[in-house]
């Protein structure tokens, strides 16, 4: 069984940093990423990174944020500096199998304040 463990959200200052990882249980992934969901709003990307080291990030926190990947350890981390009041929500850590099967873990909070 596929399980994705997300640590290191928190409450921060507007300005701060945090970092967030994510270790998946098993090694296959093609792609790992980081989405959010702010209370209202629909789960957006944040930032993924494929398996050959390609990365993709929402316009939002481009320059900002930062993600990278442990391929021999399977985990995907989330670099975030320069946090602002509307990077507040839940974010989730995604793993996408080389079958195109979709496993999430299980978020973790972040709040920044203004």
């Amino acid at each position: 069984q596929v399980q994705l463990v997300e640590s290191g959200g928190g409450l921060v200052q507007a300005g701060g940093s945090l970092r967030l990882s994510c270790a998946a249980s098993v090694r296959i992934f093609s792609t790992m990423g980081w989405y959010r969901q702010a209370p209202g709003k629909q789960r957006e990307l944040v930032a993924a990174v494929s398996i050959i080291g390609r990365t993709n990030y929402a316009d939002s926190v481009k320059g900002r944020f930062n993600i990278s990947r442990d391929y021999a350890k399977s985990t995907v981390y989330l670099q975030m500096n320069s946090l602002k009041p509307e990077d507040t929500a839940v974010y989730y850590c995604n793993a996408r199998s080389t079958t195109g099967s979709d496993f999430w873990g299980q978020g973790t909070q972040v709040a920044v304040s203004s």
